[in-house]
């Protein structure tokens, strides 16, 4: 069995691994976009972004609709931002949209996957590159570099972007670092359960390209397990060699603190479970806090945080009967 999972990952490492200087020729892949009649759609999504999101969108827009016309649709989805983002937004260009305002019967719930759910509704992509708004580092290819695969491989369904992640400090950057709740939490639930899903080597970044017919067909959790649910959930549906990744160098990010990290971590890992059990890998989960406790000092004194996470989750798009009316969905 050991040998038959090596195998199966060398082989996958081999064809569906990528570096983004594969796809330097950009007017190669708008020529195979346009024989193919594909429609792409750049979603960055957002809450309180003001610093970094005019520069993403700048360069966007420069580069791959203007010179090169290899985005068709660019757009924000704002959880309700407090600052200037969505200002800023439409200043620099982008179609912005308020997640609360999209498939307003189903009500608004705060999160980033919430974001990318409405995203599939709200615009119309053939497919739809995901870019996390907090890129210091912002370059084309955190766009090409994972659309590209799925332009020229049709059997190919779910492009992760992977790369060094050095931290960003007031004193400078730190070379490595990054990646952290992907090393100490999801390769480890990875390796036992999914060894095969080890060989995505970032399944926690926050840049993907993904085919409309797939992202249809699965549940967003709307907090931290979005990314994580994504990749169990393709992988049951249609295996492996479904993904593809892409090398994009080095992405350049604020950092998250550790208690961060602990909730991160304690979402992912609901998410986990869940999918444990409905593929029927477990008989029946026990029964679950969803209060994830932390404790701070002060002085000689130990003080409880609690908060509550719930990893709530939106159904597959396709169940939609609004979506299924506008994309002209059959019954």
């Amino acid at each position: 069995m050991e040998a038959f999972v090596m195998k199966s990952i060398e082989q996958w490492l081999e064809k569906n691994t990528f570096h983004h200087s594969d796809f330097w020729d950009i007017l190669a892949l708008i020529r195979e976009k346009e024989r193919k009649g594909l429609k792409i759609s750049l979603c960055i999504p957002t809450l309180n972004e003001e610093k970094t999101i005019g520069k993403e969108l700048v360069i966007f827009k420069s580069e791959l609709m203007d010179r090169y016309p290899l985005i068709d649709e660019l757009a924000v989805i704002d959880s309700g931002s407090t600052d200037k983002t969505r200002e800023v937004a439409a200043a620099f260009g982008a179609d912005v949209y308020l997640s609360s305002e999209i498939l307003e019967p189903y009500g608004f719930k705060r999160g980033k996957g919430e974001n990318l759910w409405k995203a599939i509704y709200q615009l119309e992509g053939d497919i739809i590159c995901y870019v996390d708004a907090d890129i210091k580092n912002i370059h084309p290819r955190f766009c090409y570099g994972l659309v590209a695969p799925l332009i020229y491989r049709d059997e190919m369904q779910y492009v992760k972007a992977f790369y060094d992640r050095p931290l960003a400090f007031s004193q400078g950057i730190r070379p490595s670092g990054g990646g952290r709740v992907t090393e100490i939490l999801v390769r480890p639930l990875f390796s036992l359960f999914f060894p095969e899903l080890s060989a995505i080597i970032q399944p926690l970044s926050g840049e993907y390209a993904v085919r409309r017919e797939v992202l249809e067909a699965i549940a967003f959790p709307i907090g931290y397990g979005v990314e994580t649910s994504h990749i169990l959930d393709v992988y049951h549906h249609w295996g492996l060699d479904a993904f593809g990744q892409t090398d994009l160098d080095q992405r350049i990010h604020r950092n998250q603190t550790t208690l961060d990290l602990g909730k991160m971590s304690f979402g992912i890992l609901q998410s986990f479970l869940k999918r444990l059990e409905s593929f029927g890998m477990v008989d029946r989960l026990p029964e679950m806090s969803n209060l994830y406790r932390q404790f701070q000092a002060q002085e000689n004194r130990y003080e409880q945080v609690v908060k509550e996470i719930i990893e709530e989750e939106r159904p597959p798009m396709l169940e939609i009967p609004e979506y299924r009316k506008k994309y002209g969905v059959d019954s």
